[in-house]
């Protein structure tokens, strides 16, 4: 086992990392001092080039100015992106070699940035050095499981800090922005209300649900009159949604079951699937389509929440593994609104009859959560999460919230119809 390595002066932790959980961390890669240093000259070039301020101790600032990026150790900030590519870059931040007063808006100019911070000429040659999603991570029934529960099985007491009463974790539409936590609640019903009035549920629907989340959806589609089947693979989720259900007094109207999509049955009028495609993987999105198909009855509508990113970086980067898919999301993977649309032509029998973007209220959802993360950081740590989780859980938000401020990332919902007489 690797201990801990004594930190150069300067980096901004409290505590040393713990080898142990976080060997990646803790240990940064041996580079050759040539290689580093021809790291060092590409990112500087690359960074010359960019609205921010990177500054090296020791070292000549870069940068056109903008945002301020700090990097304390220079020589371990190159040494992890030499190596590991942006999997190193993002440790270099859970080990405290680098920081910003202001994370977004760094990360922000980063990804509005996405396609051309490599060079051409290593764009192109990817495949040999971009490191390659680990096998284990697919998304096969039983990499399922294991991939969602690495997520959601972390805490329901971690979600409850940062989230608001309706324990929703997906985009928010909201009233007016920016948002204020205040209403969080109220634009997540929002949101919710507007899918369940797309896919047309109402009393007496039977509705499938793909990916129960802690239960809203299911808990307001129920008191609608409908009759809702709600499938998961996180026994954390599945129990508290079902605590959710008994104390709104809808346990006769909700079924959820601990269940991939791949083995739902019965026929349904409507399916809603709230930001479950991002954990199907491209292999298996044929399959995942066919299933609303195949659950809908003639006539039922289908209720998708989807996070989207480019088509051209979905294709450079559906290979690579990624500091999200290792830490944050293994086996993930955003789809491009064309790569959706594609699949629902080619798979199934549903037509796309309407398609709404709201990346703006992403943005404003995340930041929300993430400011309410930091203001809880002593509650997260009362439940056993270490710095370096912490660290990692807000350059996670961050991040986020930089892709949909840039643009880089959107979120759409779309209704999915079957042909056949109306219900």
């Amino acid at each position: 086992m690797r201990t801990a390595e004594p930190r150069p002066a300067g980096l901004r932790r409290d505590t040393a990392v713990d080898a142990a959980r976080w060997p990646d961390v803790a240990a940064p890669p041996h580079a050759s001092r040539p290689r580093t240093a021809v790291t060092a000259a590409v990112l500087r070039r690359t960074l010359d080039r960019l609205p921010l301020r990177a500054r090296f101790a020791g070292l000549a600032e870069a940068g056109r100015g903008g945002p301020l990026l700090e990097v304390h150790d220079p020589h371990r900030f190159h040494a992890r992106i030499g190596t590991h590519g942006l999997i190193g870059f993002g440790e270099s931040y859970l080990a405290g070699e680098w920081d910003a007063p202001d994370l977004v808006a760094v990360l922000t100019v980063l990804a509005s940035h996405a396609a051309d911070l490599i060079p051409a000429p290593l764009q192109r040659l990817r495949g040999l050095w971009a490191p390659r999603r680990p096998g284990a991570q697919l998304n096969t029934p039983r990499g399922a499981r294991d991939n969602i529960s690495h997520h959601y099985d972390l805490s329901n007491d971690l979600f409850a800090l940062f989230l608001d009463d309706t324990l929703t974790y997906s985009a928010a539409v909201h009233e007016s922005l920016p948002a204020r936590w205040e209403t969080l609640a109220a634009d997540q019903r929002r949101k919710v209300d507007r899918l369940l009035d797309l896919a047309g549920v109402r009393d007496g629907t039977r509705l499938l649900e793909i990916g129960t989340g802690w239960g809203e959806l299911a808990i307001r589609a129920a008191a609608r009159g409908a009759h809702v089947t709600s499938l998961t693979l996180s026994g954390e989720q599945r129990d508290l949604a079902l605590r959710r259900v008994r104390a709104a007094g809808l346990a006769d109207r909700v079924r959820i079951e601990l269940c991939d999509y791949r083995e739902a049955r019965g026929a349904h009028d409507a399916v809603v699937s709230v930001e479950m495609v991002e954990a199907v993987g491209a292999e298996f999105w044929p399959v995942y389509f066919r299933t609303l198909d195949e659950r809908l009855v003639p006539g039922g509508r289908a209720a998708v929440q989807a996070i989207t990113m480019p088509h051209e970086r979905l294709l450079a980067s559906r290979d690579t593994f990624t500091w999200i898919q290792k830490y944050i999301f293994p086996g993930g993977l955003l789809p491009s609104t064309e790569a959706v649309e594609r699949c629902v032509r080619d798979h199934t029998g549903l037509t796309v009859a309407r398609r709404d973007a709201f990346g703006a209220h992403y943005a404003e959802t995340l930041r929300l959560w993430r400011e309410r993360f930091t203001e809880r950081a002593g509650e997260v740590a009362a439940l056993g999460f270490d710095e370096t989780f912490r660290r990692m859980w807000t350059f996670y938000l961050a991040y986020s919230e930089a892709g949909f401020r840039s643009g880089y990332l959107d979120v759409q919902q779309y209704l999915f119809t079957k042909e056949g007489p109306a219900r």
